[in-house]
């Protein structure tokens, strides 16, 4: 039975994921916010609810392994996502048509993953309010982080915006008030963050069961299904040609899951959660860094006309996901 509940678990997750999506596409359509505003902000930290329920049931549990290597594996997950879509849709060049913006998203990205890699090496067991000093530097660097980008994205909104061409103007978000996406959007929202918890306790018991452990069970099998909202919702941005919030989404999530491991510490009472855990995580950690780079690479490098040489930082980035999967399977 735990099987089946961890499957109701991820099918309803993916449903109120499609929801989500739609309903934040309309709110950055009908509001002076945008796609990228929205996706950054409110749709990657909407989708990230299965990963603060996850992490901080996992602490209830008292399981600190499957807490972290959700946030960690779930940034791998979240990268490997836009790659696999990026490959799908080459023709498009999705990245072609990334605001400039995301390249400040990103890097923020691989500095807190640089950050937590040091400090799960370090492992300096020193809290201030129940936090371990770790986790404040990341929560502190998100902060500055987060408003700089938003400072960066309000003087580029400010430029002239380019004529959408005929498909994209084809979509028609008049149906749906703004009133009624912002009251679908948290409907959808709450309903993803209940999905998450029953993840965790069927993830946990998996865990247990299989005997595969809690660090590989959370750093692969969990992160995955709590990342499926942020799967449907780049999906459903792609398929209505919102580019930005399909990145800002992706991008977005592995900011605000870095706030998650702030979340988890506070209610992790043995000392700082980054020094209980298992050094497996570091791969993780650097896996996500090492990924990240490839993902500013895609955000920098100038238009090609060759869909294969295009897509060849995606095909890498993949290839590198599940090599760590498996250097953290046999650790």
């Amino acid at each position: 039975m735990v099987f089946v509940w961890f499957i109701v678990a991820a099918i309803i997750t993916v449903l109120a994921a499609i929801k989500l999506s739609t309903y934040a596409d309309t709110i950055g359509e009908k509001s002076s916010l945008g796609g990228m505003v929205v996706g950054t902000i409110f749709l990657a930290g909407a989708t990230s609810l299965p990963e603060v329920t996850t992490s901080v049931s996992a602490i209830v549990l008292d399981n600190p392994d499957i807490a972290v290597g959700n946030v960690f594996g779930s940034n791998m997950f979240n990268l490997l996502i836009i790659a696999c879509f990026d490959l799908y849709f080459r023709k498009q060049q999705i990245f072609r048509h990334a605001d400039h913006s995301h390249f400040f998203t990103a890097s923020l990205g691989l500095l807190l993953a640089i950050v937590a890699l040091l400090a799960l090496t370090i492992r300096i067991d020193i809290s201030f309010l129940n936090i371990g000093v770790d986790i404040w530097i990341l929560i502190t660097l998100y902060g500055f982080g987060v408003w700089y980008i938003s400072k960066m994205s309000n003087k580029e909104s400010k430029a002239p915006m380019p004529v959408a061409d005929e498909e994209e103007s084809a979509h028609d978000f008049s149906a749906i008030p703004l009133k009624t996406a912002i009251i679908g959007f948290i409907i959808a929202a709450v309903v993803i963050m209940g999905a998450g918890t029953l993840l965790t306790v069927s993830g946990d018991k998996i865990a247990v069961v299989t005997g595969l452990g809690s660090s590989f069970v959370g750093s692969f099998l969990i992160a995955a299904t709590t990342s499926l909202p942020e799967a449907v919702s780049v999906l459903v941005a792609l398929q209505l040609r919102n580019y930005n919030l399909a990145i800002g989404s992706i991008l977005g999530s592995n900011l605000f899951n870095i706030l998650i491991l702030g979340a988890s510490d506070i209610f992790y009472q043995k000392g700082s959660i980054i020094s209980a855990v298992s050094s497996v995580h570091q791969i993780t950690a650097a896996a996500v860094a090492i990924l990240c780079v490839v993902v500013l690479y895609s955000l920098v490098r100038k238009p090609i006309n060759s869909t294969f040489r295009y897509a060849l930082p995606s095909i890498v980035l993949i290839a590198l996901y599940f090599v760590s999967s498996y250097l953290i399977f046999v650790q």
